[in-house]
């Protein structure tokens, strides 16, 4: 399986009272997002998690990318730092990827696009960053915790999500 996700923010206080998140600290929200994680992709599936995963800095990340199931791919996000991207644990990581899924083309970042590549064609991309506070486009999604009741999703998920 393919799961995607996006801006979980792991260890930054920050997202408790901007986002909301039922957590009353971070210890709970980190154990909750690892165990949805865990709980969703197994040490086989791959997932590509598509910026912020995490901001703090020196081996936070790379003890964290020890925890999680899964191959793990980065789309870098605005908050993730140097340390983050240059984890051990990431299969890949860079700012833009296109996969071919089941002959669907998806066009990843972690910012949304108002238009990509292929649009015209049908190809859908799937973003974070907006926290779930962009209006829908048709064949577009964004794959935050925030609006994917804070776990990685499959690809059929996203689309049936907005049937």
């Amino acid at each position: 399986m393919i799961y995607f996700t996006s801006d979980t923010h792991f260890g930054d206080a920050r997202v408790l009272r901007i986002d909301r998140r039922p957590f009353s600290n971070m210890v709970e929200h980190d154990a909750a997002l690892i165990a949805n994680w865990n709980s969703a992709v197994s040490p086989d599936d791959e997932i590509w998690h598509l910026g912020d995963f995490a901001s703090k800095r020196g081996r936070f990340a790379e003890d964290l990318l020890s925890r999680l199931n899964g191959r793990k791919h980065l789309i870098i996000g605005n908050n993730d730092t140097a340390e983050t991207i240059m984890a051990a644990g990431w299969q890949s990581a860079q700012h833009y990827a296109e996969l071919m899924i089941d002959g669907q083309l998806l066009i990843l970042c972690h910012y949304p696009f108002r238009t990509w590549n292929q649009m015209g064609k049908k190809s859908v991309n799937l973003h974070g960053h907006s926290h779930g506070r962009l209006k829908p486009m048709p064949r577009q999604f964004d794959v935050g915790v925030d609006v994917r009741s804070l776990r990685p999703v499959s690809l059929a998920d996203i689309l049936n999500s907005r049937a």
